[in-house]
């Protein structure tokens, strides 16, 4: 009789390729599907002892990822709407943001080496200068613009390929480009 640990082993390795599949269909994309086969897998662990008593503890899993994905797509909406809401109280604005564009330089950042994403951040989004980039990064001026160009040269790589499309790509890395965006854009 295998332990409680190797029948979750067992159980892993059975079930996290379809709990990912099933994240990725629940969820509309791969990024962060993965993940949210993992949440759930954990959840499942800490309740191993009373999961693994039940007729199919796979059902019980699929709930959890449910209402995990559920909850990140809650979250997302939320976003959307406080984003919405936000520039539309700015007396000053001039358009209304590209919301799914803002969203997609915000992924596009995420997969971004914290370096290179920390150094187009602190240029771009709040304003500081190479000088007091490499200051708070604590990193030579020298690196502050090496690590801000080629992460805005693969933010542009990122923007244009994906699923964002090649002009709103284009457009949200002009507008980083023109420091546009701002602190408020982001």
């Amino acid at each position: 009789m295998d332990t409680p640990a190797e029948e979750f082993h067992t159980f892993f390795d059975r079930h996290h390729a379809d709990l990912s599949r099933l994240a990725h269909l629940l969820l509309g994309e791969f990024e962060g599907a993965d993940d949210l086969a993992a949440d759930a897998l954990v959840a499942v662990w800490r309740r191993w002892d009373r999961v693994r008593a039940d007729e199919c503890p796979i059902t019980y899993a699929r709930g959890v990822l449910t209402t995990l994905a559920r909850t990140r797509l809650r979250s997302l909406r939320r976003e959307h709407r406080r984003i919405a809401l936000f520039w539309s109280q700015r007396p000053d604005r001039v358009d209304d943001p590209d919301v799914s564009a803002v969203l997609d330089v915000r992924r596009a950042l995420a997969r971004l080496p914290l370096r290179k994403r920390a150094c187009v951040v602190l240029r771009h989004a709040f304003d500081l200068s190479e000088k007091e980039t490499a200051r708070a990064l604590g990193i030579s001026i020298g690196t502050v613009k090496s690590q801000t160009s080629r992460g805005l040269a693969e933010l542009e790589r990122l923007l244009t390929s994906g699923r964002a499309g090649a002009e709103r790509g284009y457009g949200a890395v002009r507008a980083l480009h023109a420091g546009s965006m701002g602190r408020s854009g982001w």
